[in-house]
């Protein structure tokens, strides 16, 4: 799923910063109090550069990620038809969206824990990794290939029912934009920006409280969540209430429509390309 919002990588590091900032003491105001303010403190203390840090380890595998993701969900639609002229169901499409959330999981969730890590370092300003390299040597060095996949599950969480959400979303406004009597292949520019955009927030409506646990878990001391996300989601409810479930929502939904409307138009326009260079395709 981060693949798809790489169009617009700044609202990044402000969700991971404003879903892992520590509880504020008694009296004393928290370390952020909003999404301007973390991307203001994050511009004045570390520049452009900081809006985008630990987005090299998501961006080397952003390709993969797309042609998997997109792999995993014509696959999944595919399973389910007994002829290739058969139209899906809504819940049929949601399941094959999931389908592509379980593939992509394998590849992001390395760069998932990367990057986490490098943002909250630049936030607190102890620097213990070099780079995404090096941070990755670390994390192999102190806790084998297990340090390195640290919030997989919780990844799967967000991203197997965030990518069935996103996938239906966006099949069912293109169903619902396309005028009577033309195909869905014909739809316009602007209509498939619309349905790409909603279905982005459609989809972090979706992923931002599982997104919020593994942001937490991953960039925890470890041992200190033993038995998982449990741990995390008692300890955010107890400490800070269900709202705390959706720390970062305005960043990530300030990115979510431009990132996601220019990911499917992406899409289509190389769909088309193909199709017309391997029409048997």
């Amino acid at each position: 799923m981060f693949f798809r919002d790489t169009v617009s990588q700044d609202g990044v590091p402000q969700s991971v910063r404003l879903q892992t900032q520590p509880k504020p003491q008694a009296g004393q105001p928290p370390l952020y109090s909003g999404t301007f303010d973390c991307f203001r403190q994050t511009l004045v203390r570390e520049g452009v550069r900081g809006l985008y840090k630990g987005m090299a380890a998501p961006i080397i595998g952003v390709t993969p990620m797309f042609a998997v993701c997109f792999f995993g969900f014509g696959l999944g639609k595919k399973l389910q038809q007994r002829n290739p002229d058969d139209i899906l169901t809504y819940p049929q499409l949601f399941a094959a969206g999931m389908l592509s959330g379980v593939f992509t999981t394998a590849i992001m969730a390395p760069g998932e824990r990367i990057k986490c890590l490098l943002q909250i370092q630049a936030a607190s300003g102890e620097i213990k990794y070099g780079g995404p390299m090096d941070c990755a040597k670390q994390l192999y060095r102190e806790a084998g290939i297990r340090g390195i996949y640290k919030g997989t599950v919780l990844t799967l969480m967000r991203d197997v029912p965030a990518s069935g959400m996103y996938f239906m979303t966006y099949e069912w406004l293109k169903n619902i934009l396309t005028p009577e009597g033309k195909s869905v292949s014909d739809l316009s520019v602007p209509r498939i920006l619309f349905a790409g955009g909603m279905a982005g927030i459609f989809n972090w409506a979706v992923a931002i409280p599982p997104d919020v646990l593994k942001s937490r878990f991953q960039t925890a001391a470890p041992g200190k969540y033993p038995n998982g996300f449990r741990d995390v989601l008692r300890e955010l409810i107890r400490e800070e209430g269900v709202s705390s479930l959706y720390k970062g929502f305005t960043a990530v939904m300030i990115r979510a429509f431009p990132a996601n409307a220019a990911c499917f138009l992406g899409f289509e326009v190389a769909m088309k390309f193909l199709n017309w260079i391997v029409p048997s395709l």
